[in-house]
Parts: structure tokens; sequence; C-alpha cells
């Protein structure tokens, strides 16, 4: 799947977003405005001003919807949700050729709020992959003691873990062991 840098950067702000809100054990990571600071800085995003509470506030309310989407129940739902969201966000595509990067689209307003920011950039990323037939892509990890959200940018489509180094691996090797186990008690 041929996906451009921008929709690339608007996707890992999108799951890296919804991997904030704390899932299982994990605590939520955007629990200050510093938290939100550190956030937008991760991720280089552009035209953002003065942060307050209420920017902290309106981005939960924005990571709850994409977690929506993520959970949605079939690309009617999804397309919904995300229509919803990006016409909230006040939407308005606009070229740009800001901090070194080559022309590419910002689908937020000028001044707009950072929650708009993500909604418009991350809301039309994923809709992308809605019109290119491939909501499917997102998913969560299957690994029973983890949930977080992420793209399957595989060939195949057949990525089933967040990080195959970390819950992957682990899932992997527990499953060794367990056979391990079972032929030794034979």
């Amino acid at each position: 799947m041929l996906i451009n840098h921008d929709t690339r950067c608007a996707l890992d702000s999108v799951i890296d977003l919804v991997n904030t809100s704390g899932e299982g054990d994990e605590p939520d990571a955007l629990q200050d405005l510093a938290d939100l600071h550190r956030f937008v800085r991760r991720h280089a995003i552009s035209d953002v001003g003065t942060l307050g509470e209420e920017d902290l506030a309106a981005v939960r309310g924005v990571r709850a919807r994409f977690a929506e989407v993520f959970a949605a129940g079939g690309t009617a739902e999804a397309a919904r949700l995300l229509n919803a969201m990006v016409a909230a966000a006040g939407t308005t595509p606009r070229l740009t050729d800001h901090d070194g990067y080559d022309w590419h689209i910002h689908y937020f307003a000028p001044g707009s709020s950072i929650a708009d920011h993500l909604a418009a950039d991350g809301g039309m990323a994923l809709a992308f992959l809605v019109v290119a037939g491939e909501r499917e892509r997102l998913r969560r990890c299957e690994a029973p003691d983890c949930r977080r959200a992420f793209v399957d940018l595989s060939r195949n489509r057949s990525r089933r873990y967040c990080d195959s180094r970390t819950c992957g691996n682990r899932l992997h090797v527990a499953a060794y062991r367990a056979r391990r186990r079972e032929a030794a008690e034979q």
C-alpha cells in the first residue's frame, strides 16, 4: 500500500495518541500539559499555539473518537465517525511546504486548536485507508495483555502484534516454553 509522508505522519500521530490512553496496567500518558507538549514535540506538530488545560481535555476527546474508529463494527460505522470528526474540526485543505518538506496538504484550518489539528489531519489519514478499502489495517494488538492500536502496513496484512519484538516475541517464547514443558511431561 502506497502511503505518502504526510499521511504516514498523521497515522503515526493517531496511533500514538490512541495508545496514550493507558490500556490495561499502563497509566494514561496524557495526564497533564507537560505530556501534551511532549506529544506535540515527538510528532513535530506544526502551527501549534499556546496550549492550555482546555486543549488537553479536547485532545483527550479526539483520542476517544479515534479509539471509536478502531472499534467500529464495520466500514459504514467508521466512515460515519470519521465524517463527524472531520466536519467538527472545520477541515480546510491547503497546500504548504514548511520546515523543509516538499509540498503537502494540511487539512486543519490555520490557527486551529491542537485538537482540531489532530482530528482533521488524523481523520483524513484514516479516511484515506477507508476509501482505499483498507480499514481492516486498523488493528489492536492480539497479545492477551496488550490492546495497543496499530496500522498494519505489511504487504500481506498479516501483522498481529503492535511490536513483534515485544508482544509477538513474548507470546512466541511462552508458546515454545509451554510446548517444551508438555514434551517433558510425556
